[in-house]
């Protein structure tokens, strides 16, 4: 099993964290780092092991077919990794092709 993350998910933990800091929810840029960083490795690894379920109509902008899994980080966020699974060459893949917490979208889930 692998986990793939597209570039533009890449591209949104940069963008994340620099917003993470100058909005002043983390006092030092190496904590922004360090959260997404984690957040990052928790998908990487674990998405596979995690409940998935089917997402709703809403996030097909993001590609057809796609689930998702929860990831919480604290009391008050819960990131959502949305994805595609398939099969190539015998090998199970999981591509994720969008990335959100609740703040921003679960009014939609």
């Amino acid at each position: 099993m692998k986990v793939l993350l597209l570039p533009e998910v890449r591209e949104y933990f940069k963008e994340l964290q620099i917003i993470l800091y100058e909005k002043c929810y983390f006092g030092f840029e190496d904590a922004a780092q360090k959260y997404t960083d984690e957040l990052i490795d928790d998908i990487e690894n674990n998405l596979p092991m995690k409940t998935h379920k089917p997402a709703p109509a809403y996030f097909n902008k993001y590609g057809k077919g796609l689930y998702y899994a929860v990831f919480p980080k604290n009391k008050h966020t819960q990131w959502y990794a949305f994805f595609r699974i398939y099969r190539k060459d015998g090998e199970l893949y999981y591509q994720v092709r969008y990335i959100a917490n609740n703040h921003t979208v679960a009014q939609y889930l």
